[in-house]
């Protein structure tokens, strides 16, 4: 999959504005400069249900064309996070007409049968009001920007989940998990078993893999089941709401998920959204949801978007960290993962180093981005990131025919800051990080910051070493050299260096001997 504008590919450089930043557009007005000068290409901004719909069949959609407006205006793209049934498995955005009348309106019962501020997802009626809304909303978007394209991606709810408990326990809920488990699940279980998740495999094999049973008869009884069952209805209710909206304006569209910590059991995080071990019932119940999206707020960033990137799914990263990491990740994320967009949350609060170091990132990636995504899918490009702040072993990197070694310097050099200010207190570390593209026979291009790539041939008998390096820029697609490096620049001629504390880009050509 890939997104389009005016028939070219697109990469999304995004930022997420925080989560009450968008009910008034008086508000965000200040922030515009701030988000072009970021080098953003892309705002991620929540419409929220409780604004549109303030009566039942009654829609107000001034907010939302005012956003288009001030997006057209700072030559900005949009990404719309629907603040629908849920938000952060809540029901916190529903219009006051929902949440006064729970007879019509359900909600999710915990053990003790107390309800909570959360739509039951095993409701007809709550599902028929959120397609009705959302449908609307996108009909209103094709009427206004059906030939802008202002708006690339839609988000169907946000970071569903049930919590504290796995699962809903109202008497409808009980009913329904000691009932048959759906025939489209199970037949999908059947005509993917060589390819299901790890954990719902096992699940299901170890109960017999059966054809047909209950929840308990095919999956076993405990956590992991209930978290099953969930997934399974909120992935049938987040459909039927995707499908009414794609009827009006077939957008592409994506859930996304709340992750889990290590260790956590299903109830203790945000169960049921789409995770990895239930991506399987997601694919299955909700055939409109074009991504299955990642929230990554954790350090081992690597893992989980090489987790998302998944046959079948390509990866989009609405929300990430917003600290100084961010600016490398964002090169993973496009160069390693083939990533369609990358965002840090709150955007428009972020300041001070995060702020200096994604600003310079996505500099560099707006240079890059016809460039990368030449090299997407190929095999000729590689991120360059440790897996995490604590992990900052090299990293290794076979590409045409010769091996990288990429070692990361996220402390900055102890001799400067002497001479800047010998009571400084220690430093923070640096962001380090990049990526490696494998322009042609013997030649690269390595961009990022804080880290030195030394190459080795492949070919026995044959050493590796640099004819030339240059640092430069692209212009309007055109590589412009500005200075070339070798002496202590290249530590005479052992290895490529990217200076840390800023973005650089570097073109590099090989001989062997």
């Amino acid at each position: 999959m890939r997104l389009m504008v005016n028939g070219q590919p697109f990469l999304v450089r995004g930022g997420e504005i925080g989560n009450s930043s968008a009910t008034s557009p008086a508000y965000l007005a200040p922030f515009w400069t701030k988000f072009q000068g970021l080098h953003l290409n892309t705002l991620i901004v929540p419409v929220y249900w409780d604004q549109i719909e303030p009566e039942e069949g009654s829609f107000d959609f001034a907010t939302v064309d005012q956003l288009l407006g001030q997006a057209r205006q700072a030559h900005l793209h949009l990404v719309l996070l629907w603040f629908g049934s849920w938000k952060n498995s809540m029901s916190c955005y529903v219009p006051g007409w929902i949440k006064e009348n729970v007879a019509r309106f359900p909600r999710t019962c915990d053990l003790e049968g107390r309800r909570q501020e959360m739509l039951s997802p095993l409701s007809e009626e709550n599902q028929q009001v959120d397609s009705a809304a959302f449908g609307s909303l996108l009909r209103h978007l094709r009427e206004t920007d059906g030939a802008l394209h202002t708006v690339l991606l839609v988000q169907v709810e946000n970071e569903i989940g049930m919590i504290p408990n796995a699962r809903d326990h109202a008497p409808e809920a009980n009913r329904l998990f000691a009932g048959p488990v759906p025939a489209d699940l199970a037949a999908y279980l059947r005509s993917h078993r060589e390819t299901l998740a790890p954990e719902l495999a096992r699940a299901w094999t170890a109960a017999g893999a059966r054809d047909s049973g209950t929840w308990t008869e095919m999956f076993g009884a405990g956590l992991q089941t209930d978290e099953i069952f969930m997934a399974w209805h909120f992935a049938r209710y987040t459909d039927a709401v995707a499908a009414a909206g794609k009827r009006e304006y077939p957008l592409p569209m994506y859930v996304n998920a709340a992750l889990m910590r290590p260790g956590y059991r299903p109830g203790q995080y945000p169960s049921a959204g789409p995770l990895p071990q239930v991506f399987d019932v997601w694919r299955a119940a909700a055939p409109h949801i074009d991504l299955l999206s990642p929230d990554i707020y954790f350090t081992d960033f690597a893992r989980w978007a090489r987790a998302y990137h998944t046959s079948g799914n390509a990866l989009f990263i609405p929300e990430a960290k917003p600290g100084p990491e961010a600016s490398v990740n964002a090169f993973f994320a496009f160069a390693d993962q083939d990533a369609l967009g990358f965002s840090p949350f709150a955007i428009d609060s972020i300041s001070g180093a995060p702020q200096k170091y994604l600003t310079d990132s996505y500099r560099v990636l707006s240079e890059l981005q016809d460039v990368i995504v030449a090299h997407q899918g190929d095999g000729s490009m590689a991120g360059l990131m440790p897996d995490g702040p604590e992990q900052l072993q090299p990293r290794l990197v076979q590409l045409g025919g010769f091996q990288l070694l990429a070692t990361f310097e996220p402390q900055p050099h102890a001799a400067a800051i002497e001479l800047e200010n010998p009571n400084a207190p220690p430093a923070a570390p640096l962001p380090a990080g990049g990526l490696v593209i494998a322009l042609g026979p013997k030649e690269f291009l390595i961009a990022g910051t804080a880290m030195h790539v030394a190459f080795s041939s492949l070919e026995p008998g044959l050493t590796a070493g640099l004819l030339s390096v240059e640092e430069g820029d692209y212009v309007n697609g055109r590589w412009q050299p500005l200075r070339r490096l070798s002496g202590d620049q290249t530590n005479q001629g052992r290895f490529v260096r990217l200076e840390g504390g800023k973005f650089s880009i570097q073109r590099v050509r090989l001989y062997t001997y």
